[in-house]
């Protein structure tokens, strides 16, 4: 009887410890008219607006009053609405969040959050009135991923001095891998990009997660103390963004490395979260791991259970980074998409490159070509109301530098050979129209094929028959692309000089050509 009374007593304290560490958060989403970062008296509330606790959204009502249980652990934050700003910190990292942690993070190799204490009476969010267009622009990083101070530096003069102070740019967002593996890497890499002189909103990747805990719960902790939440939300114009952690550490198949995939509580989030979003708005939703490659790399009822939550929101468009290559996908019915429409997945090539590998520039920053041939660079998106395009920009290129040509520079005439054009149309994806001439002959169409760039191997062999180092680490063997064409080598052209005209016409009706040379002797 003792016994029973015991395991009674236990449970009970149980459930009521559990109970006392959830509590109530409350406090007022206002204008902060006069940006001092207080609720002033004559500052009104803002309703209407979303405050999230990671998992659960409410609404702030008429005076912009909100409620919302929190958790120990737990993060507070509001979902910026269109026409506001945010309060930005000294490294222009967005303020949108309370770290509730009372006592603080646990011990790990990299730190967390201090402990916050007791929590306030209220978490109030100033928000400043701006006046947001609905055709803007933002500015997409994918992989910064720095391994030590010396690719902070290539990173930092590689990419962000090309960035530096652009203009007619709304924000800035990086799709995780900020660092790689490094977390102390976390400041030097937000000093960087700071330079750029835009709010800058972050992705979490795998290489910045604490590897030290035993569930996916806390292996975000030095993250959220230096950028806040991993899962969270805000809006622009007629445009929703979900930023959503999408690594499982460790893996819970077997407890070892990660695996693509989401919590239900960060599902749920998305689903409390999208109650608030107008139908005709467009969701846009940034992550790290790509929602299906090749071999299992991502939990199916995760992404399914996405799908399902997007299925009566016609226009979406979701990016992310990770693999070090660039491409398009399309998911229709048969990957458990609901809509007529395919949803398009666009998995962004890198500012790291391939890793910081290859020669040397002028510079002396790693050239970095990825896998597939496509250069590093960043992505620009434009957005008109609910629609986007995507424009790729190579590092160190001019604007119009599009694709790369390969084919040989000398052929014998009348001579039967196996050599080809090839091009490599960095944004090109299945359907795109990519056609040459050569002179002033007629168009021809090429076939789109999935090989290894040529002139990425040529670039690669190099390491490998030189009879002299070569400055700088060599490059990762080459992969297929998944936006290269191809046309056989005419055999029947004039001795002299011909140019080869490449025009490409990518998803959105536009049309980018390139030129090459090639000569043809007796």
């Amino acid at each position: 009887m003792k016994t029973k009374q015991l395991i009674c007593i236990l449970a009970l304290s149980i459930v009521s410890a559990g109970v006392s560490a959830q509590q109530l958060a409350k406090g007022y989403v206002y204008a902060d008219l006069n940006q001092n970062g207080k609720r002033d008296r004559r500052e009104a509330g803002i309703s209407g607006v979303g405050v999230s606790n990671g998992q659960q959204v409410v609404s702030t009502d008429a005076k912009g009053y909100y409620e919302i249980p929190v958790s120990d652990g737990q993060l507070v934050f509001v979902i910026k609405p269109s026409g506001y700003q945010v309060s930005l910190d000294e490294l222009n990292r967005p303020q949108f969040f309370y770290i509730h942690k009372p006592e603080g993070s646990p011990q790990l190799k990299y730190a967390g959050s201090a402990p916050t204490g007791p929590l306030p009476k209220e978490i109030n969010f100033g928000l400043t009135p701006k006046a947001e267009s609905e055709e803007f622009t933002a500015l997409i990083f994918g992989d910064p991923q720095p391994y030590n101070l010396e690719e902070v530096d290539f990173f930092d003069r590689g990419i962000v001095r090309e960035v530096e102070g652009i203009q007619d740019v709304a924000f800035g967002l990086s799709l995780g891998d900020l660092v790689g593996d490094d977390l102390d890497l976390f400041t030097p890499y937000a000093k960087a990009v700071a330079k750029v002189g835009l709010p800058w909103y972050n992705v979490m990747g795998n290489h910045d997660e604490n590897y030290d805990v035993d569930r996916d719960e806390l292996a975000d902790e030095t993250f959220e103390a230096h950028f806040g939440p991993s899962t969270y939300a805000f809006n622009v114009g007629k445009v929703h963004f979900i930023v959503l952690d999408d690594i499982l550490w460790p893996d819970p198949r077997d407890g070892q490395g990660y695996w693509g995939g989401m919590r239900p509580d960060q599902l749920d989030f998305v689903e409390n979260d999208l109650k608030l979003v107008p139908k005709d708005h467009l969701i846009v939703i940034s992550m790290h791991i790509p929602l299906a490659e090749e071999g299992d790399s991502f939990r199916d009822e995760d992404r399914q259970r996405l799908f399902d939550l997007l299925a009566d929101y016609p226009h979406t468009f979701s990016m992310s980074a990770h693999t070090h290559l660039q491409k398009q996908d399309y998911f229709g019915k048969e990957d458990g998409w609901k809509q007529e429409k395919p949803h398009h997945h666009y998995n962004v090539g890198t500012t790291s490159g391939d890793w910081y590998k290859g020669v040397l520039d002028a510079n002396g920053v790693p050239v970095s070509t990825m896998r597939d041939g496509t250069p590093k660079g960043y992505a620009l998106v434009d957005f008109k109301g609910n629609e986007y395009q995507i424009r790729y920009q190579v590092a160190g290129k001019p604007a119009d530098y599009q694709m790369e040509i390969f084919a040989p520079k000398v052929i014998k005439k009348d001579l039967r050979t196996t050599a080809g054009i090839y091009v490599n149309f960095f944004m090109g994806s299945q359907g795109d129209a990519v056609k040459y001439k050569i002179g002033s002959g007629e168009w021809r169409n090429m076939n789109q094929i999935q090989e290894v760039d040529p002139a990425y191997l040529v670039d690669l062999l190099e390491w490998d028959t030189t009879e002299e180092l070569i400055p700088g680490k060599r490059p990762s063997n080459a992969q297929p692309s998944r936006h290269l064409w191809r046309a056989p080598m005419p055999v029947n052209l004039p001795v002299g000089e011909h140019q080869i005209t490449i025009e490409a016409t990518d998803r959105y009706g536009k049309t980018h050509t390139g030129t090459r040379m090639v000569r043809v002797v007796e």
